[in-house]
């Protein structure tokens, strides 16, 4: 009978990681964990605190700092391939999974599914003629060397990259392997898995290659496994059901998805919200339950297809069921800055980003600043605006994070207010400045009140209004009496403008007196 090893790369959430293993493993099958050494050390230590007693649990022997699109990602799966490989010699099968993912049938209906055929499951397709990428780079993940992150260092990723364009110095893959790309989510079996690991000590050329492509995960072992397995043992499909909705990123599923997600021709679903207790609760139980029917009629991509489709045929906005909660996520906190001054937020921004490695955005409901490539949502102002929420979801989904800061500018109300009823923790940093006559001046100009050659008692004219404008929108905000409010003065004391950036930003007492102190922020 099959006995599963899963591979389970995570980086948060102990609680819902012990849950898993130990749910996993009642059936007889094993869990090996990778946690992101990025991670907090408590909950690691939580981890093994409660896990490491349990004999068909394992951790990977070495940790690796994770990014997402670097090679760490296959670094940190081969570790905990490795650590299943030496301790569990009864494991027929390797199923690489993460914290997002939840079992859609039972474990007697998984171990009868595997034992039907003798085959590998994984997506596999011809990297360059496949089409499988839709949008972003290409060829260019793998014909140039990539050393930074883009995520974390946009501007060093781009610079090597557009430099090594200039100077011509592609690369050639190697020559034996055709590249192939498909989705991480994959069950090999243990042969396969132990030919992977001789395959990659018997040819350091390759592993040097794939080290400097980007999004390695999605063609490491796809063309490896394409290597050495024949066509004929390779079902080219995952067992794991996910969805992208049309801004390219993946769906959540819901509470009110249980049937449709038992429905489908998967053995596992990714991502379940957060949110979805419910549904977390009703999937945890059924992996250990015996002779349930299930009843696969796979309509899950067609319905897909078809609400997605309505946009074609004229009505864009036709409810999706991944969007049928759309909230950032309760276990999250957004953090918004509300300065009228731009360049004062910006400059807040930029030191605060020196300092943490909390992302941190401008003004990105109010111009242009660059967003990486969520799908098409962020590519206009007022696709921002109109889809504000699920902007912001897929932004820290992309960002990989818990925690996020944005700049707002204090007009746009309806954009604070509809933060703050988010389920998310919501913190404000209202950054109180001072308004000379020049700045007034250049301010009508700037939102279209003056011209160049508008005359100059009339500018005059028009400050004290703009003026009492500016303090109604700060007195508005006020007045809200939003929760976890937090005001920053030009020209306040330096202690309260410290205590007011450590409880907005939640951040340690010393940065916030290091921001606090940096008078040149307030400069025009």
């Amino acid at each position: 009978m099959a006995r599963i090893a899963f591979i389970l790369l995570t980086h948060k959430d102990p609680d819902g990681i012990i849950a898993q293993a130990e749910r996993l493993t009642q059936t007889g099958d094993y869990v090996a964990i990778h946690f992101d050494a990025r991670a907090k050390p408590e909950h690691y230590r939580k981890l093994r605190s409660a896990l490491d007693a349990n004999p068909n649990v394992t951790f990977a022997k070495k940790r690796v700092k994770c990014g997402w699109g670097e090679w760490s990602l296959v670094a940190a799966t081969l570790e905990a391939v490795k650590a299943a490989v030496a301790d569990f010699p009864r494991a027929t099968h390797f199923y690489m999974l993460s914290g997002d993912c939840m079992q859609i049938k039972s474990a007697e209906y998984a171990h009868n599914f595997l034992d039907a055929e003798e085959v590998d499951y994984i997506e596999s397709f011809d990297f360059f003629s496949s089409g499988w990428i839709k949008t972003g780079m290409k060829e260019d993940r793998l014909v140039y060397r990539h050393w930074f992150n883009e995520r974390n260092q946009p501007k060093r990723f781009y610079l090597a990259y557009n430099l090594q364009k200039q100077l011509k110095l592609s690369r050639e893959v190697p020559g034996d392997l055709q590249m192939m790309i498909g989705s991480q989510w994959w069950c090999l079996r243990r042969r396969t898995m132990e030919q992977v690991l001789d395959f990659i000590k018997a040819r350091p050329d390759v592993m040097r290659f794939f080290r400097t492509t980007w999004i390695p995960d999605e063609t490491f072992f796809q063309t490896i496994v394409h290597h050495l397995i024949p066509e004929t043992e390779i079902r080219t499909r995952t067992l794991t059901f996910l969805m992208f909705t049309d801004y390219g990123m993946p769906a959540n599923f819901y509470n009110d998805h249980y049937d449709l997600l038992l429905a489908q021709d998967y053995l596992f679903a990714r991502k379940i919200s957060p949110e979805a207790r419910d549904l977390k609760q009703r999937l945890g139980e059924l992996w250990t339950r015996e002779g349930v029917d299930f009843a696969v009629s796979n309509e899950g991509r067609a319905l897909h297809r078809f609400l997605t489709g309505r946009g074609r045929i004229g009505r864009r906005f036709a409810p999706r069921f991944w969007e049928a909660e759309a909230t950032l996520g309760r276990e999250r906190t957004l953090t918004l800055i509300l300065c009228k001054k731009w360049h004062v937020a910006k400059r807040l921004v930029a030191e605060f980003r020196k300092r943490s490695s909390i992302p941190a955005l401008d003004y990105v409901f109010n111009e242009m600043g660059p967003l990486p490539d969520l799908g098409g949502i962020e590519t206009s102002p007022e696709k921002r605006n109109r889809h504000r929420r699920a902007l912001m979801r897929m932004v820290f989904d992309h960002e990989n994070a818990d925690r996020m800061v944005i700049c707002v500018d204090p007009a746009e109300l309806d954009v604070i207010e509809d933060f703050t009823r988010d389920k998310c923790q919501t913190r404000i940093l209202e950054i109180e400045c001072q308004f000379s006559d020049d700045y007034l001046k250049g301010h009508a100009q700037r939102v279209g009140l003056a011209g160049q050659h508008t005359p100059p008692q009339v500018v005059e004219q028009m400050l004290p209004t703009i003026r009492a404008d500016l303090h109604h929108e700060s007195e508005r905000l006020r007045d809200a009496e939003f929760e976890n409010y937090a005001l920053m003065r030009e020209g306040g004391e330096i202690e309260d403008n410290a205590r007011a950036l450590a409880h907005a930003l939640d951040i340690p007492s010393d940065m916030a007196q290091e921001l606090a102190e940096l008078d040149y922020i307030f400069r025009d």
